[in-house]
């Protein structure tokens, strides 16, 4: 075997990457989903996803935006943890620390690692692993319908994000190889 093979079984586990994006809320958002993130200054919903190595999509979930990071991500890793039962390692930024990783720790048995920036470098600088969720952001901010959430109810916004997520991916099967 060379050295680009896969680890065996025993040490291998699937990693996963969560995140947020706040978007603002369109007028037909009822004001009882919407909120204000004030670290972002926007007035509307907060997408919360985990995407795998691939930037693909895992699981979805939308809040108000005032909702924060901690409080979502546990719903956001219950949903997970239901359908990936071999998930055993999330990676997340700064703003999931708390008792929110002791509590991944003991109920779902995952392993929730905090990617944090380095205090010493000023601007903007790639996090090892973090810039895949924010790419997969990315590739679903290229459709129109979610440049700005329309929808009504959160669970209709959930899905108009799966079905961005999928035309993606479908594009990528569909692609000619090089």
């Amino acid at each position: 075997m060379t050295g680009s093979a896969r680890q065996p079984a025993a040490t291998w586990s699937p990693r996963r990457i969560i995140d947020a994006q706040s978007v603002k809320a369109a007028a037909s958002v009822p004001s009882v989903s919407r909120g204000f993130d004030g670290g972002k200054k926007v007035n509307g919903r907060k997408r919360h996803i985990v995407v795998d190595t691939l930037g693909l999509l895992l699981a979805v979930m939308v809040t108000a935006a005032n909702v924060t990071d901690r409080q979502a991500g546990g719903a956001l890793l219950a949903r997970l943890r239901e359908r990936h039962f071999r998930l055993t390692m999330v990676w997340a930024d700064g703003g999931y620390t708390g008792h929110l990783v002791d509590l991944a720790a003991n109920i779902w048995r995952i392993a929730l690692t905090v990617v944090k920036r380095s205090d010493d470098v000023s601007g903007f600088v790639v996090l090892p692993k973090r810039w895949l969720v924010e790419r997969t952001f990315a590739w679903l901010m290229r459709s129109r319908r979610l440049a700005r959430d329309y929808e009504a109810r959160t669970d209709t916004a959930e899905a108009m994000i799966r079905w961005s997520m999928s035309m993606v991916m479908s594009r990528r099967l569909t692609r000619r190889p090089r």
